[in-house]
């Protein structure tokens, strides 16, 4: 995959307009350096432009309001993302080199495995790279690890798209690994490598988008936004990536909240319809206590009338 992206990049920019002459395209240290610009470029790019869309059109901003979002949280989130993407992409590049330069079983020929074996390695990649992450991401739970590395995740208990790379540089790239793994083991063509590479992208910001609804056929088998969020909020709980399979093998699945009507959301539609009902319930009371204001009273009417008599009476007379 890789080499498709460097092959493009060395033609129409590195070649003609960045490098020196003598540095041939060929030369590793010259494609490391290459690498390392391409994935920071596209690392921010799918992060910023997939959750940056997620929050605008997916996201509940009601969330927002829920009394464990952190103050500032979003600028947080692209804080801690932003560091941690150039040195997550320092171990990812020389994968990437390696691949590059011929030691990974990617393909370029669909012919050469078939298209029966194209579409059953894609499926393949999902649950394979599902199951690494799934004992990854436990093992980032062990009291020894966690406070080191996975913590900084899980700052987030109310995540937003912004959450979805906000991690350790080492928590970033361990549950990224499998990804990499994958094409050093089973064949997989190229471009399914660079469409799946996009679509794991996206799926962690999806999962951190807190949009619960999911069809009910998929609700048993499909680790979503709303399993992930459970996680966030009670820790050691669904830690699948895309299927709920080795959560329920590992005795670790949770029945999301959001689906019995407790999701975070839901808090904050009730915390909205009480501050609504406090606000009524005071409307109600000055309301009230307007009403009951005291009258005059029929003695202060007299006097009232008493006073103004002496003038009247003398109009009277003036008249008479």
């Amino acid at each position: 995959m890789m080499d498709i992206v460097l092959h493009v990049a060395d033609t129409y920019l590195f070649t003609p307009y960045i490098y020196p002459a003598e540095w041939a395209e060929d030369w590793w240290p010259r494609q490391l350096l290459s690498l390392f610009f391409l994935v920071n470029i596209s690392g921010y790019a799918l992060y910023l432009i997939f959750a940056t869309l997620s929050y605008i059109f997916i996201y509940d901003k009601a969330l927002l309001r829920h009394p464990r979002i952190l103050e500032n949280q979003i600028a947080k989130e692209l804080w801690v993302a932003c560091t941690s993407i150039p040195i997550m992409s320092i171990p990812t590049n020389l994968i990437f080199l390696a691949e590059v330069r011929g030691y990974s079983k990617l393909y370029d020929n669909v012919d050469e495995y078939g298209w029966g074996y194209l579409a059953f390695s894609a499926v393949f990649f999902l649950f394979f790279t599902d199951m690494c992450i799934y004992w990854i991401h436990r093992w980032l739970h062990h009291p020894l690890i966690y406070k080191y590395v996975h913590k900084p995740h899980h700052r987030w208990l109310v995540p937003t798209p912004f959450a979805s790379h906000a991690f350790h540089p080492v928590d970033g790239f361990l549950q990224s690994s499998p990804y990499h793994m994958f094409i050093f083991l089973f064949p997989l063509h190229k471009m399914a490598y660079m469409g799946l590479f996009v679509f794991v992208n996206f799926w962690t910001i999806s999962i951190h988008d807190g949009s619960y609804g999911v069809p009910d056929v998929f609700k048993p088998l499909v680790n979503g936004a709303a399993h992930h969020t459970d996680h966030h909020l009670f820790f050691n709980y669904n830690y699948g990536q895309f299927f709920t399979l080795w959560d329920r093998i590992g005795g670790s699945f949770r029945h999301p909240s959001s689906f019995e009507g407790t999701s975070p959301l839901d808090e904050v539609h009730q915390l909205d319809k009480k501050a609504a009902a406090a606000a009524a319930a005071v409307t109600t009371a000055v309301t009230t206590a307007g009403d009951k204001q005291p009258a005059a009273s029929p003695s202060a009417s007299a006097a009232g009338g008493e006073a103004t008599s002496p003038s009247a009476r003398a109009r009277s007379k003036k008249v008479d």
